[in-house]
């Protein structure tokens, strides 16, 4: 019988995930199989009851679904990053339909950073957006030995090591890192950035934007022309794919593979066709 994983959000129809899962599946000779799972959010903990009747084996949990992922009743052990970002983004079905759930992301997003020789410890860093992704991040971040963290909100309201967009003026001439965690510039939405106009990007910092889709974000864009070093948001999704990946299967998944199809499902995306294999 095929097992069976997928991803859990909404939206979800612009993911590149199941073309990186099912190639890895497919390279190692293992029968799996890995879907697109769209839930709105006041059917998230139905759909996922659901789906756990149906024998799923594990899911990717994405926007706007990481915190209620917690929430789950089936939920009977959390790892220590989602405990301590109140993020899951995996989720392992256990025997007894329970659920284990974990965050990959703080360390794919720390592994991708290792693999492009970006420096974390003693570095002033700052976060744009305040959600799970933005967590996971501070988390990795101080993980690393980070000088110094400030992450960037609309509604800063007062809470310890938040600030406004309005402080970038006076923040972001220190900064070494800069990290969008928002999802302001994704595709279909690509004329839009979340840095202010008028504020001048730090030419001497890096930049990493988690969003993947398009592959040069507006942000980016304009970091590159200020003279920064930019990191798009692929090599941390395949990252964290590959550590779900290993906790459903108990097998670590070929990370050139997945990153060719997501590369590739990508490439489809921008020309307008169909990105499942």
């Amino acid at each position: 019988m095929t097992e069976r994983a997928g991803l859990i959000g909404w939206p979800v129809g612009h993911s590149v995930s199941p073309a990186m899962h099912n190639a890895a599946f497919r390279a190692l000779g293992l029968d799996w199989q890995y879907d697109l799972l769209p839930a709105p959010p006041e059917r998230f903990a139905a759909a996922v009851a659901g789906w756990i009747a149906a024998s799923y084996r594990g899911f990717n949990v994405t926007i706007p679904h990481k915190g209620a992922a917690l929430r789950l009743p089936q939920v009977r052990a959390i790892d220590p990053a989602a405990a301590a970002t109140g993020a899951a983004n995996t989720l392992v079905v256990e025997p007894g339909g329970t659920l284990a759930a974990g965050n990959t992301d703080w360390r794919g997003f720390a592994d991708d950073l290792a693999a492009h020789s970006i420096t974390v410890e003693g570095a002033r860093c700052l976060v744009l957006g305040t959600g799970g992704s933005a967590r996971a991040v501070i988390y990795a971040l101080r993980a690393g030995g980070a000088a110094a963290i400030t992450a960037i909100s609309r509604k800063p309201d007062g809470r310890d090591g938040v600030a406004g967009y309005g402080d970038l003026p006076r923040l972001a001439p220190t900064a070494d890192l800069v990290v969008n965690c928002t999802p302001t510039g994704m595709s279909p939405d690509v004329a839009a950035s979340p840095w202010p106009e008028g504020v001048p990007f730090p030419g001497g910092a890096a930049l990493v934007d988690l969003i993947y889709n398009p592959p040069v974000t507006r942000l980016m864009a304009g970091a590159q022309a200020a003279g920064a070093r930019t990191v798009g948001g692929l090599g941390m999704l395949v990252r964290q794919g590959a550590l779900a990946f290993e906790r459903w299967t108990g097998i670590a998944p070929p990370l050139d593979v997945m990153l060719e199809a997501a590369r590739h499902a990508l490439n489809q995306v921008h020309h307008g066709e169909d990105t499942q294999p």
